[in-house]
């Protein structure tokens, strides 16, 4: 099994990134098709908001077919909040995408990203559809992956070689997201391609657990948007014996699915609107599973813990503070608290008590791009993850004139 810090063409999958006019700030790419030359399995998660755009419930219906081979997104505009027309909308893209690629309607997918409440610019994106489906390639998913920027400050790719059955299979997964990201999904578009041989029960369960430890782990500014999705597309070309179990080829491929889903994850807590660092919550002797993620999710959700760490401030009482109010059942006498980056490892609670240390070597160690809080609760034997970014003045000045 070998990773990749980019996106690898996935045999049998083409695709197109284009600027079709969404954007005020042309040339940047915003309209993008993935399509597969053969009938794909697919299956896919969905925002938790009860606001959904038009293309997350069409989706939430065609995601139900048996085969899926295309996605066309865009991104500028969400088609969030539009009403009947925005629902007309998103149909009108499917079916000229499936016109162009000879394909029936229930065979398209749609997303969109962008700017909620604003009506679409249908005549950019009808001909950039027409344009983007007509320069389909092998090679253009890194045109594809920018396409579906919104405020990110790069593309989010990365894949996995493995074999299966002695076959030779591909996992390639983009995102994008940046802000109006918190647990439960968010503002973030994932869409994730694999040649692997697996039916839709097997990639349903193989999704939705790698969503819950990596794209649910996950918090930029505790919004949860009303356009999230991430997809995955199974085209089977790699010919290995159909994946119709929990067998060993199964756990192999769901393996490999994670470290995708994971590393596309820890890409948007990284690149959250203004952030200059990752956090990671590191929870440790959880009495439960829920219990360790409920602490662990709180810690990178909170507002005050975020600014602590942009100011790189030795804040213990936050974090603890934070997990006291998570809804996960522990001990607070018995918690030790720890940060731990590139510059070292200091800790600086105790017991649920604080312990004297060395400020200067913390303040190094809080100004590293990359920092962890270690959590022990001392209550068991489970563990979580939680992936977050700082909160700084950027963050404010982004989205106080998003929409302008």
């Amino acid at each position: 099994m070998k990773k990749y810090d980019k996106f690898l063409a996935v045999p049998g999958f083409k695709a197109s990134g284009i600027y079709c006019g969404i954007k005020k700030n042309g040339p940047n790419k915003d309209l993008s098709i993935i399509y597969s030359e053969k009938k794909a399995v697919s299956a896919a998660v969905f925002t938790t908001n009860k606001v959904k755009a038009a293309p997350v419930i069409i989706n939430m219906e065609h995601v139900k077919n048996d085969n899926t081979q295309a996605i066309v997104i865009n991104s500028g505009n969400a088609n969030a909040c539009t009403g009947k027309k925005g629902f007309e909308d998103a149909e009108y893209m499917i079916e000229t995408t499936a016109k162009e690629l000879n394909l029936s309607s229930n065979e398209v997918l749609v997303a969109s990203t962008g700017i909620i409440g604003v009506p679409m610019p249908m005549d950019k994106i009808i001909s950039g559809v027409k344009e983007a489906a007509e320069i389909l390639s092998y090679d253009g998913f890194e045109d594809a992956a920018k396409g579906i920027l919104t405020t990110d400050t790069s593309t989010k790719t990365v894949s996995i070689e493995l074999t299966i059955d002695g076959r030779p299979v591909v996992i390639s997964g983009m995102a994008k997201g940046s802000g109006m990201i918190h647990p439960n999904m968010a503002t973030m578009l994932g869409f994730i391609l694999t040649n692997a041989s697996i039916d839709k029960k097997m990639l349903n369960k193989a999704l939705r657990d790698s969503v819950d430890n990596s794209f649910n782990m996950i918090s930029v500014d505790g919004d949860t948007s009303t356009n999230d999705m991430v997809a995955i597309l199974a085209n089977g070309a790699a010919n290995n014996k159909t994946i119709d179990s929990q067998d060993k080829n199964y756990m192999k491929f769901k393996e490999a699915l994670d470290i995708v889903s994971l590393e596309l994850s820890k890409m948007i807590a990284q690149d959250g609107e203004g952030a200059t660092k990752l956090i990671e919550a590191c929870l440790f002797g959880g009495k439960t599973k829920e219990d360790a993620k409920l602490c662990a999710k709180s810690i990178i959700t909170s507002n005050l813990v975020k600014s602590a760490f942009f100011g790189k401030d030795a804040n213990w009482g936050r974090i603890l503070c934070s997990m006291g109010y998570s809804g996960g059942d522990f001990n607070p006498e018995s918690v030790d608290i720890s940060f731990e980056s590139k510059r070292g490892k200091v800790q600086i609670a105790k017991d649920g008590m604080g312990l004297p240390f060395d400020e200067v070597l913390t303040k190094e160690i809080l100004s590293e791009d990359y920092v962890k809080v270690v959590v022990d609760l001392k209550d068991g034997e489970y563990e979580a993850k939680a992936w977050g970014c700082d909160l700084t003045y950027d963050y404010v000045k982004i989205n106080g004139d998003y929409r302008t």
